[in-house]
């Protein structure tokens, strides 16, 4: 082989080698910073595929604040909460200021870090902003893995006034 040959030989594989550490680092990032979404019966049960998290695991997670749940540190931001869907609570612990919408019966998405089976350390709290509307990944959570609520026509009549 002569030098020319071997110069481009080295020019193309360094040329490789510097694309497959660029996309390695890129696939590694992408992982570290995935959130999976999470019902809170998925959490407690796990997912239908038989996925559950790992204590440690960041995740976000989805459901109705319920409502007699919220205890405010007078010390401190610190507030848990419980989180519900149509099955079993998983408890919320944030340390800040709550979004402006947020109070106790509303849907919210909370992301963080799972401390236990049942308890997240949530580092940012999002509200609904208006009573129609549910995050499209709790409405397609819930759609999956729950049968819709079934309502009295009384119900419908009283909430329509």
């Amino acid at each position: 082989m002569n030098p020319r040959r071997k110069k481009r030989l080295g020019i193309i594989l360094a040329i490789f080698m510097g694309i497959s550490a660029t996309v390695g680092l890129m696939i590694y990032a992408l992982n570290q910073n995935m959130d999976l979404f999470y019902t809170p019966t998925e959490l407690v049960n796990g997912k239908p595929d038989g996925t559950k998290p790992e204590v440690g695991q960041r995740l976000r997670i989805g459901g109705m604040v319920v409502v007699g749940s919220v205890k405010r540190d007078q010390e401190s931001l610190r507030v848990s909460f419980d989180l519900a869907d149509v099955g079993p609570k998983v408890t919320v612990v944030y340390d800040g200021i709550l979004p402006d919408l947020f109070r106790e019966g509303q849907g919210i998405v909370a992301q963080g870090v799972l401390k236990n089976a049942t308890t997240i350390e949530a580092f940012e709290v999002l509200a609904k902003h208006d009573e129609e509307y549910m995050p499209s990944e709790v409405a397609e959570a819930m759609k999956k893995t729950h049968e819709p609520l079934q309502y009295s026509t009384d119900q419908k009549e009283g909430s329509a006034k």
